[in-house]
């Protein structure tokens, strides 16, 4: 996955690897995590692999690595895009199927500070909501960042549905009584 992230902030320019980091932190890190340890040896698989090329660039007396999206890198990118959406798996989940085993007080711990995390993210998406949306004031044709916004508002959509999934769940709300009244 890391690799199509990196082939996709590519097509919008150059980048050295900390540029590419601080990108993926503050767009698709609402749903992706990418670490130095796991983005520089990703890079050097995509440059094996002809995808991408590197060149040194000076910045500030330092010497740093910019690298440039390729030809076949970019047919690779555009052709995995294309591919059908997979239904993804989630730790949460995951865990939660068998939280069962755990004593209740682990359970509600552990759900309390997911919940606290929930709501920093919520906090921080709704920021950036703010600053997207001075920024689409500010830009020729924001229609063009349709689908990169639809992300920002999934990802805050999904986490206030977290949310409240996880509130129902602490207090073991029978989960099936408003899915449909017509239901026994």
């Amino acid at each position: 996955m890391l690799e199509y992230i990196i082939l996709g902030l590519l097509m919008e320019q150059p980048m050295s690897g900390y540029d590419m980091k601080k990108t993926i932190d503050h767009s698709v890190g609402i749903f992706y995590r990418a670490s130095f340890g796991s983005l520089y040896p990703a890079l050097k698989r995509l440059e094996t692999k002809r995808w991408v090329s590197v060149s040194a660039e000076l910045d500030h007396s330092k010497n740093k690595k910019l690298y440039t999206l390729l030809p076949e890198g970019k047919a690779t990118f555009l052709a995995w895009l294309a591919e059908p959406i997979q239904l993804s798996r989630s730790e949460l989940l995951l865990k939660v199927f068998f939280f069962d085993y755990l004593d209740e007080d682990t359970r509600q711990q552990r759900l309390s500070e997911y919940q606290m995390r929930l709501g920093q993210e919520i906090g921080r998406l709704k920021a950036v909501e703010g600053i997207v949306a001075g920024e689409l004031k500010e830009v020729p044709n924001p229609e063009n960042y349709y689908y990169r916004v639809s992300v920002l508002s999934y990802g805050l959509d999904y986490f206030l549905m977290e949310q409240k999934w996880i509130q129902a769940i602490k207090e073991r709300k029978n989960l099936n009584d408003d899915r449909n009244p017509n239901e026994n």
